[in-house]
């Protein structure tokens, strides 16, 4: 009977110590969210601006991809939330240079970092990723999210609506998470222009009522 008290009060005190010890953490589990840390530029000096490592015109045609952080109420700009993206490369894999370390040996070298100015705006150019090879995931781009206060989660990732393996099926399986993901491309002549808008704690786990 007292060994049976005892491993109640120890129960017990840990949930209280899980319910009042620890922050309150959103987006829920996230497998290499912790790579947005490995920016080899302070947060603070992050521009809102960056050409990705295998951005180029030379024979290539570029895409670029532009866009507002809103927070949560859906009309106010966000300023200095940190974006961390990464894709494959033009043959499907994630490519990392020699001798990389850290994430970049499983995101590989296409990554870049960016912090929304004071209008909430960001925008970066790449070379189109493709899909993995032999499968039937659609290509995109992943990004990392991480806003004052608030702990780094995970978005939907940047999809193309013009790829086929874009599916209706898979379309109606995608969770929004910072909104709309999915990019429409324009043809302006040298290159490809998208656009989208993201949108703080949209269908973010646990996102506080108020940040």
């Amino acid at each position: 009977m007292k060994n049976q008290l005892f491993f109640l009060l120890i129960a017990t005190m840990t949930l209280t110590l899980n319910a009042f010890g620890q922050d309150k953490k959103v987006g829920g589990p996230c497998e290499g969210c912790e790579a947005i840390y490995e920016s080899p530029v302070p947060f603070d000096k992050l521009d809102s601006f960056v050409k990705m490592p295998d951005a180029t015109w030379t024979g290539k045609k570029p895409l670029g991809i532009n866009g507002i952080v809103y927070k949560a109420d859906g009309k106010t700009p966000a300023p200095g939330v940190i974006l961390y993206i990464y894709h494959t490369d033009e043959t499907g894999h994630y490519s990392p240079k020699e001798g990389a370390k850290g994430w970049e040996k499983r995101h590989g070298s296409i990554r870049s970092w960016m912090r929304t100015n004071e209008k909430g705006e960001y925008k970066f150019v790449t070379l189109r990723p493709a899909p993995y090879p032999g499968r039937t995931d659609p290509a995109h781009i992943h990004i990392t999210v991480k806003e004052p206060g608030l702990n780094e989660y995970y978005i939907d990732e940047y999809l193309f609506a013009n790829d086929p393996l874009l599916t209706p099926e898979k379309r109606q399986k995608l969770e929004n998470r910072g909104g709309n993901g999915i990019l429409t491309l324009i043809d302006v002549g040298n290159m490809y222009k998208a656009e989208r808008h993201i949108y703080l704690g949209r269908n973010i786990p646990n996102y506080p009522t108020n940040p």
